[in-house]
């Protein structure tokens, strides 16, 4: 995926995956106890990417070399897009 004439940001993978795929990783984690689990969000962010790449929505680059937002590693507020924090439950 060389040489793709647009791709997606980083700011925007980040706003996207927090918005529409940590709500169902928090929801995962409540049913398991509600800590937070730092393997599932990592590798969550992981295969989010990768099917970018493969998709062709980010470079090969980007792929390689993209670090994982904090939401990985700690609470984030759910919308980065929108002020204020939604809780699920």
């Amino acid at each position: 995926m060389k040489n793709l004439d647009t791709v997606m940001k980083w700011e925007e993978a980040e706003a996207f995956f927090i918005e529409n795929i940590l709500p169902s990783i928090r929801i995962t984690e409540a049913s398991q106890g509600g800590g937070i689990d730092l393997p599932l969000r990592r590798e969550s962010w992981n295969n989010w990417t990768d099917a970018l790449c493969k998709n062709g929505e980010i470079s090969d680059w980007q792929y390689e070399n993209w670090s994982q937002p904090e939401c990985c590693d700690r609470e984030v507020p759910l919308y980065k897009t929108t002020p204020g924090t939604r809780r699920l439950f």
